[in-house]
């Protein structure tokens, strides 16, 4: 598109104002302007700008509200092998993809660059995308099968991420079965129905969500390039947890046999007021209540044997069936997920005076898409409930809860129970913890019953020792 046609699109939904101070633009402020302005989807925005930003949008009625059914698969459970048989095909034919939501910088933990560059293992210190990638390797020389790695990246983030895998020679995957995707933004809009500036030449955006990851396939044809490779199931997870399975063969085969698009794994809530989402039955559809959406009562709730009414977690690991995602995504104009808004204290460039206003108040609505969203909309939906040591130990924060430091714990305590499976001894601290810093990598084992097979001599672990396997 060339500026007249860009002053034609602004015309036909009131926006004009983005080219305010267009003539007083270096011809590269305005090359970024344009790119900026590029990326919106000015027709998307001017049919949620009335329901989403000028209004609050109608508060739902009010629903019932019941436990989501979830379903068990303990190893050595006829489930188990039924679906980590049916998992193990569908690897080794080729039909399974994973996806990484990596967009993040890792600006909380006190970290300059991509979260998924953060340094994480116990013992050699890898990075949550080296664990990742080593696990993918790993399930493609288990299975004899091709895995492709989506890695959905953002705009500050792109190009760091690429030159580190790189860098590194993609830690041995094909790197023609990595590939890189950007997430999609949305413009931060003002009360008044106004897309604000962040600078004279650069809207003012923000990314759309973890939701937006199923816009990003398709929109950057990563979804088409899903299907041109027969891919069927897609393993969904987040960068910043390094319990994750990132390909899980019982998960995915129980996927699968149970007919379901979008399945789900569930773990015990930590406490009542944990700030996770909730699986629940809301109106019969399997969905995920938001902690800050759930009333405090039901929160509390406890059933007749004193136990959690509400206990299921959500811990952002999904399987989504690719033709699911083709059909919510066969408008990219509108993609099928409902919006949510956000309202934020958002600097903008004032449009009389040309400066950049750092607000003391909220003054405009940010706009995104949650994944879980699509979990009702599915015909059929699978929640898996798993144990919460074996999959969960998210690094969300610099120190205390869900940060580093409990990560690397987390790790430990799963090397651990692992190894004392096998009739290794660990020893133990006063307080019940590992006394040792343990680390299995992927490429030795996957899962307890991988380790249980390959440890043959078992190895002597001292008090305040170490321990790698790989």
């Amino acid at each position: 598109m060339n500026i007249d046609d860009i002053r034609a699109l602004l015309r036909g939904c009131d926006q004009t104002h983005l080219l305010r101070f267009w003539d007083d633009l270096s011809a590269r402020q305005r090359e970024e302007l344009i790119g900026d302005l590029l990326r919106v989807d000015f027709e998307q925005v001017a049919r949620l700008i009335p329901t989403h930003v000028q209004r609050v949008p109608d508060a739902a009625p009010k629903a019932r509200i019941d436990p989501a059914p979830v379903i068990t698969a303990k190893p050595g459970s006829q489930r188990h092998r039924e679906g980590a048989a049916r998992g193990a095909a569908m690897i080794t034919s080729g039909t399974v993809a994973a996806l990484v939501v990596a967009g993040g910088q890792g600006s909380r933990l006190g970290f300059d660059g991509p979260k998924g560059m953060y340094p994480i293992s116990p013992v050699r210190n890898k990075t949550l995308f080296r664990l990742f990638a080593e696990s993918i390797l790993a399930t493609q020389r288990r299975f004899a099968g091709t895995v492709p790695w989506y890695i959905m990246t953002s705009e500050m983030n792109d190009r760091a991420s690429r030159d580190y895998f790189a860098a590194n020679k993609y830690f041995g995957l094909d790197s023609d079965n990595v590939i890189f995707f950007k997430q999609g933004v949305m413009p931060a809009i003002g009360r008044d129905g106004k897309i604000l500036l962040d600078d004279r030449h650069r809207v003012a955006m923000s990314p759309d969500g973890h939701g937006g990851t199923l816009r990003a396939l398709a929109c950057t044809g990563a979804l088409r390039d899903m299907a041109t490779r027969g891919i069927e199931a897609v393993s969904y997870f987040q960068v910043d947890n390094p319990l994750v399975t990132p390909v899980d063969p019982v998960f995915i085969g129980l996927h699968d046999l149970t007919g379901s698009e979008a399945s789900s794994l569930a773990v015990p809530k930590a406490d009542d007021l944990e700030k996770v989402g909730n699986f629940a039955l809301v109106n019969g559809k399997i969905c995920v209540v938001e902690y800050s959406d759930l009333p405090e009562h039901h929160a509390r709730a406890r059933n007749p044997d004193g136990s959690r009414w509400l206990d299921n977690a959500s811990i952002a690991i999904h399987v989504f069936s690719r033709r699911f995602i083709e059909r919510l995504t066969d408008d990219i104009h509108a993609v099928k997920l409902p919006w949510h808004r956000a309202v934020k204290k958002v600097a903008h460039v004032d449009l009389d005076s040309g400066r950049r206003i750092e607000p003391e108040s909220p003054n405009a609505v940010k706009l995104e898409m949650f994944v879980f969203d699509a979990l009702p909309l599915a015909d059929k939906t699978m929640v898996l409930l798993a144990k919460r040591s074996e999959v969960f130990s998210p690094v969300k924060n610099a120190t205390g809860v869900d940060s580093a430091e409990t990560a690397r714990r987390d790790m430990i305590r799963r090397a651990a129970d692992w190894l004392q499976g096998c009739g290794v001894a660990i020893p133990a601290r006063n307080d019940g913890e590992p006394d040792a810093v343990l680390e299995i990598s992927p490429l030795y084992a996957l899962d307890a019953a991988q380790l249980a097979e390959r440890i043959t001599d078992k190895p002597t672990v001292p008090p305040s020792g170490t321990l790698y396997l790989e």
